[in-house]
Order: structure tokens, then sequence, then C-alpha cells
């Protein structure tokens, strides 16, 4: 059986407003916008540069410890940059 395309028929019954955030992920939310964008890639860049250096004074371990930091703090980033442009609930009535 097939369905027209664009037509599920999942989430019918519920729309965005009757879901909201908890608190906790509300603060973080609130927390974490105050920061600016760039420092998540700054600390990125960072983590390469630090990961590279380590890497060349021969501590193989320490190095891609470090460098397995990159791809978390550029999440953060577009984590923070919906957060921003998206607001923490923006079906929430109560905000």
């Amino acid at each position: 059986m097939s369905t027209p395309m664009g037509q599920t028929g999942y989430g019918t019954s519920t729309s965005m407003t009757d879901h909201s955030e908890g608190t906790v992920a509300r603060t973080i939310e609130q927390q974490t916008a105050k920061l600016p964008s760039d420092v998540f890639l700054w600390a990125a860049l960072g983590s390469i540069g630090t990961s590279a250096m380590l890497r060349l004074m021969g501590k193989k371990n320490a190095s891609l410890f470090i460098g397995d930091w990159v791809a978390p703090f550029l999440l953060f980033g577009i984590y923070n940059k919906i957060v921003k442009t998206q607001g923490s609930d923006r079906y929430d009535r109560g905000h």
C-alpha cells in the first residue's frame, strides 16, 4: 500500500504547540545563547593546533585525545547558533 508523496499520516494528531521544553533544557539553552558563536570555532581550531603540536612532540595518545575534541566543539557551535536563531522553545505559550 502506497501513500501520496509527503503524506505519511504520522503526527497528524498533535502539533508543535502540544510540546514544550523542560526547565533544565530551557536553562541550558538560555546560558548557551549568551556565548558568541565564534568561541566554539576558535576552540576547535585551538584543538587542532594543540593536537598537531602534541603529535610533533611525540605524545601520540595526548594528541589523539585533544584532536577528538574538534567535532564536539563544532557541534556545540551549531547548537549555539540554532538556539540563538530558533529560541529555546518558540511555541511555549508561557514565554
